[in-house]
């Protein structure tokens, strides 16, 4: 009964939106397809008329073109739209028509709706795989970033390695003290100004009362 009322509304409207028919292709075994029931209620058929038309001119549909679901490709269905409740009874899996076998079904219906109907249907496969495309690229150019950024990480790595691997006794720490309230930190000898390894900063002035209490412990 559902059915069809379905197909009484659709009789007033043959256009359908990308919207409404997107939403009704899947991908099943790395195809884009849409399913026996969606497809005769956007013809306004039965779908076991749209079925047995197709078998009449099954040299027209080869496995590329239409297939049948297996158990597990059914009970995946079932559970991802409601619409398709009424399949886990049924002893009959659905079929699933590929762009071309789409393309295929308004030759053997032979109706206005069903050329009209195929026609919306094809552009929105069109419109579904340019938008895969581009994300596709996008994805492609983000993972050549994504690259590019590890092969960075893993050269500063392996720079950073080997500096720790060399040792460096040229210079060592000085800290500046003033009115023991300020403190600097020099990472050299004041003589060693404007040379390569010479780091000049202030610390925060909680370091002067450590610094302060670390000396009196050596003296």
């Amino acid at each position: 009964m559902e059915t069809l009322k379905n197909l009484r509304r659709m009789s007033k409207e043959v256009s359908l939106s990308h919207q409404y028919i997107e939403s009704r292709i899947f991908n099943i075994r790395n195809a884009q397809v849409m399913i026996d029931r969606d497809l005769a209620e956007m013809y306004q058929v039965e779908v076991k008329r749209l079925n047995e038309q197709v078998k009449r001119n099954n040299e027209r549909f080869p496995s590329s073109f239409r297939f049948q679901l297996n158990e597990t490709e059914k009970k995946e269905l079932v559970a991802n739209c409601d619409r398709f409740d009424s399949l886990k009874h049924s002893s009959v899996n659905p079929y699933a028509f590929t762009e071309q076998g789409v393309a295929m079904l308004s030759s053997v219906l032979r109706s206005d709706i069903a050329i009209k109907v195929s026609i919306q249907i094809i552009n929105a496969f069109v419109r579904m795989r340019k938008i895969i495309n581009e994300n596709l690229g996008l994805l492609q150019r983000m993972e050549g970033v994504e690259k590019k950024q590890i092969e960075t990480d893993q050269k500063f790595e392996r720079i950073f390695k080997a500096l720790e691997s060399k040792a460096f006794n040229k210079s060592h720490d000085r800290f500046l003290i003033i009115d023991e309230s300020e403190v600097y930190h020099l990472g050299a000898s004041l003589k060693d100004l404007g040379k390569k390894w010479f780091a000049f900063s202030k610390l925060d002035i909680n370091s002067v009362e450590n610094i302060l209490k670390a000396i009196e412990k050596k003296v």
